[in-house]
């Protein structure tokens, strides 16, 4: 199952995403991997690493740290993928001098799609600002914009938290998925 989470900044969707990936190792065991796409190049992206793997600490997530290339990986079999977040990979590949374009981000989340058992994928919720942005700036949320919504048709369920409360737009019916919210709920 593919499930999409947006969210403004510190909306508690990250929480929420690590939540669902455990409670869904708990269900259908399998390897439990962070895909962590922040270029942590200064003091305050450093922080916020540091900071994030404190909060994951003992939920038994293995760390992969990726900002570009998502393609090449070889990943193992039956994979729990979180994937934090898209706004950081559309950024790093498309600007990044290591970057492969447009074309990688689509390529490497289909990739990631394929050899995940479940990829749960955690986007930003930035274009609500009011600016009328232009140039690259512009190009840059209309590519992160069309990724989450690739990445919403392909999913099973999506939504976007708002004040740590996950509005769901898309879900299944069936009742495992109600208990698996349960399961995740952030204490």
């Amino acid at each position: 199952m593919v499930i999409l989470l947006l969210g403004g900044s510190a909306s508690g969707k990250s929480q929420w995403a690590e939540g669902l990936a455990v409670a869904l190792r708990r269900r259908s065991g399998g390897p439990l991997l962070y895909l962590a796409t922040m270029a942590a190049e200064d003091g305050e992206s450093r922080r916020r690493v540091t900071r994030h793997r404190k909060l994951r600490a003992g939920k038994g997530f293995l760390t992969v740290e990726r900002p570009v290339g998502l393609m090449e990986l070889s990943l193992p079999p039956g994979a729990i993928i979180l994937v934090e977040d898209l706004g950081n990979l559309v950024a790093n590949e498309v600007f990044s001098p290591e970057g492969g374009g447009e074309r990688a981000v689509r390529l490497g989340l289909e990739h990631l799609r394929r050899q995940a058992k479940h990829l749960i994928l955690v986007g930003n919720e930035i274009f609500s600002d009011g600016e009328a942005w232009q140039g690259e700036m512009a190009a840059y949320l209309r590519l992160l914009a069309q990724a989450q919504a690739a990445c919403a048709a392909w999913s099973g369920a999506a939504g976007a938290v708002i004040c740590g409360i996950p509005l769901w737009q898309k879900r299944p019916k069936e009742s495992w998925f109600e208990e698996l919210i349960k399961e995740a709920e952030p204490l």
